[in-house]
């Protein structure tokens, strides 16, 4: 009997999910509470009650070579970085190519998810959903959570003291849409993450004056990277995570925060991290250094306390007629159709296998998908986390005992505490998480196999780009274009920007990288040697 399998939203990572249990033969059943797909790509000029909210000018942050759907590169003429609305027509055309829209039930909201009194037999579930007033409930065999965490904002106003004597308007950034009705004002945003910095620097064009509250500081990277190549085609490669993952280290330290400093020293521009070595995702803009040379930025540290029109900071400093307070604080998460017993926390630790499997349920019939943060792009992600939670459901893949995914989650916890902070739980290590659940469903490219058959393969899955397209060179879902993906991949990059030919395209030489990086490590090991 074919499984039957709900899923919770329609976003990047709903498709995936729709996709991979197709793939399986499972049945699925998408529940999207909007008319559309796209999730947080599909912006609207106003704010929607439990849907994720962007802005106007929102880019993208990783390069379009890093971010598609393994088996569907983006068209050679998109630009690397996208405007939202080029995002979502290639999602558009993703779901309509693979035939997904027929599984997907519009305006339709998931109010309730509960276990069915014999769950720990059958796993199943009761969903209940509500359309147009009217309320329906059906019986699924397991359940994808795919609404994502960028849909309850954190506005931690207790933090703030004097907050609720302030005159002025004060909301969440999830709020912002345009610059428009702020010429001219003076505006704090408070919060030093993609959104506050994104906020700030196209505020600074049309208000009198913009500062920006930090806490803590944060590495703000361009997507500009060495050679003017994309930061992610560069930055994101195995052979750059094995070095940083097995040097000493001091060594590992001293790289991350020389590649943090490359572009400017955020010391001089008030941006330097408190502990600059740990790997919290860094900010990218290309435009704050130049608004904070000119005048139109300032960075200052944490508010202390608010008056009617003032924010006194801990510094002693004030800024004085603030029209309005942005917080750019980030979310929450939360599943309003969920039992809090079914997705447990500990002082935000997340208790999730993998960020996926909730590990005390008798049956693995619940996923959540797209739940973990890394520095790498979330639809190549949420394509594999789907594609093995499909084979899980399916019976195909069996997780480990509970005790031994709860070693997993507490060792987790620990290495991320010490790689990116307390409050920072749902990242990962890009590289080393894709690897871990290629490797579930036997679909981890083999790369000492693969410099035996195939060395021009193995040297660009190597040194090059960590691509989607790797993780579907092998296993289930192998798709027979993803060699020819990978050694095309910097033709589809160059192409866009080939506008006004001058000469011939440059494409990156891997082994000149190589040796720059080693002339480096030699170069810091003989002056540490030197020392002792």
């Amino acid at each position: 009997m074919v499984k039957r399998v709900a899923i919770i939203g329609a976003g990047v990572s709903g498709l995936a999910s729709i996709r991979s249990c197709l793939e399986e033969g499972l049945e699925p059943t998408c529940f999207e509470r909007s008319n559309d797909i796209g999730g947080l790509w599909k912006f609207s000029d106003h704010v929607e009650e439990g849907r994720a909210s962007i802005y106007k000018s929102v880019f993208t942050n990783s390069s379009k070579e890093m971010m598609c759907f393994p088996d569907v590169p983006f068209p050679d003429d998109f630009p690397n970085f996208m405007y939202h609305s080029k995002l979502q027509e290639y999602i558009v055309a993703f779901a309509r190519q693979k035939d997904l829209l027929k599984y997907i039930k519009f305006e339709t909201l998931v109010t309730s998810v509960t276990k069915r009194p014999d769950f720990s037999i059958t796993g199943q579930w009761n969903v209940t959903t509500e359309k147009d007033g009217k309320k329906e409930s059906a019986i699924f065999d397991a359940v994808m959570v795919c609404s994502g965490h960028h849909v309850y904002p954190n506005i931690p106003k207790e933090a703030f003291p004097g907050l609720k004597d302030f005159k002025g308007k004060c909301f969440h950034s999830r709020d912002y849409k345009e610059p428009g009705i702020w010429k001219g004002k003076r505006v704090l945003v408070i919060g030093l993450g993609n959104s506050g910095c994104d906020i700030a620097a196209e505020l600074s064009h049309t208000a009198e004056q913009v500062m920006i509250s930090s806490r803590s500081g944060s590495w703000v990277m361009s997507r500009v990277w060495d050679d003017g190549y994309p930061w992610d085609m560069v930055f994101v490669t195995r052979f750059q995570a094995l070095l940083k993952n097995n040097l000493p280290t001091a060594v590992s330290d001293w790289w991350y925060m020389k590649q943090m400093n490359a572009r400017f020293k955020h010391e001089n521009y008030g941006l330097m991290p408190l502990n600059g070595t740990l790997r919290k995702e860094p900010v990218f803009n290309d435009e704050l250094p130049a608004r904070i040379l000119c005048g139109t930025v300032s960075i200052k540290p944490n508010v202390k306390k608010f008056t009617e029109t003032a924010a006194i900071f801990e510094d002693g400093t004030m800024f004085e007629a603030i029209d309005c307070v942005i917080f750019a604080t980030g979310y929450g998460y939360a599943y309003p159709f969920l039992d809090e017993s079914i997705i447990k926390s500990r002082n935000n630790e997340i208790t999730l296998f993998k960020g996926i499997f909730p590990p005390q349920l008798e049956k693995p019939t619940f996923a959540v998908i797209g739940f973990v943060q890394s520095l790498g792009a979330a639809i190549p992600t949420t394509d594999l986390q789907a594609r093995w939670t499909a084979q899980v459901i399916k019976g195909t893949c069996v997780l480990p005992s509970v005790k031994d995914m709860m070693d997993d989650i507490d060792g987790k916890i620990r290495k991320n505490s010490k790689w990116f902070g307390k409050s920072e739980t749902i990242q990962t290590d890009y590289i080393i998480y894709m690897d871990e659940l290629a490797s579930f469903i036997g679909a981890k490219p083999n790369i000492l196999w693969l410099l035996l058959t195939d060395p021009k393969l193995a040297v660009e899955v190597f040194f090059g780009p960590c691509s989607p397209y790797q993780f579907r060179l092998v296993g289930p879902g192998k798709w027979a274009g993803a060699r020819n993906a990978i050694l095309t991949q910097w033709d589809r990059t160059l192409k866009p920007m080939s506008t006004r030919i001058v000469g011939d395209l440059q494409k990156p030489h891997i082994f000149f990288h190589l040796f720059k990086l080693l002339t480096i490590f030699i170069l810091f090991i003989a002056i540490f040697l030197v020392l002792i």
